[in-house]
């Protein structure tokens, strides 16, 4: 099978557009950062900074624990922030902390 010069320009077009398509797409559905201000995150009792936890209306926060160690957390390690099966479509600080922290194991 043989394609000539303008077939193969036209489909190498329709390529490059289709994949800047897919990166706006990626860029556009970017989850949103939680805030404290959230409903949901109100209602478990969410902080950005774990070590701004109110102990005494939590006292199941111990030092040391935060999102990064949590079992829920979706995200590296190493990153900023990360998904959490809790608050769908936002993004949790992985210094944050909320009243449903289960220990990774």
């Amino acid at each position: 099978m043989t394609t000539n010069r303008r077939t193969f320009v036209i489909q190498s077009l329709s390529g490059a557009g289709l994949v800047a398509c897919a990166s706006l797409c990626n860029t556009a559905f970017a989850q949103a950062a939680l805030t404290e201000a959230d409903p949901q995150a109100k209602a478990l009792g969410y902080f950005a900074d774990a070590t701004k936890t109110d102990k005494t209306k939590y006292p199941k926060y111990a030092a040391g624990q935060n999102c990064h160690s949590c079992a829920l957390f979706q995200g590296k390690a190493s990153d900023a922030a990360g998904g959490c099966p809790l608050f769908a479509g936002k993004q949790v600080a992985g210094k944050g902390w909320c009243s449903a922290w289960a220990k990774k194991a």
